[in-house]
């Protein structure tokens, strides 16, 4: 993945950080994710195994703090850990870069 598109100006996460938050987010997906959905251009629905929430729930939190652009919002089912992501139209291509990497680490 392009890093200039995943990391916009706006976050403030240092540089030297950056691969290992990459890195958290590629193994939530490969263990956890269960299946993605575009809700529209500027959101996305994830449901995890909510074996994952702890985990989702810390590095949401934390990913929202240094890009605040990001509104993360957590519920569970039944059967699923359900998270929405939204951004705003200015950063629909980070958006995008994000659910690309979800779907290329998706747990099957």
């Amino acid at each position: 993945m392009d890093e200039d598109v995943w990391v916009p100006p706006a976050c403030t996460l240092p540089t030297a950080e950056r691969p290992l938050r990459l890195a958290e987010f590629d193994d939530l997906f490969a263990t956890a994710l269960r299946e993605q959905d575009r809700l529209s251009p500027t959101g996305l629905r994830w449901r995890f195994d909510p074996g994952a929430e702890l985990v989702a729930r810390d590095l949401t939190a934390r990913e929202s703090e240094c890009c605040s652009f990001f509104a993360f919002t957590l519920r569970r089912t039944a059967d699923d850990l359900v998270v929405d992501v939204a951004v705003p139209a200015a950063q629909v291509e980070v958006l995008d870069a994000l659910a690309a990497r979800a779907a290329d680490r998706m747990a099957r």
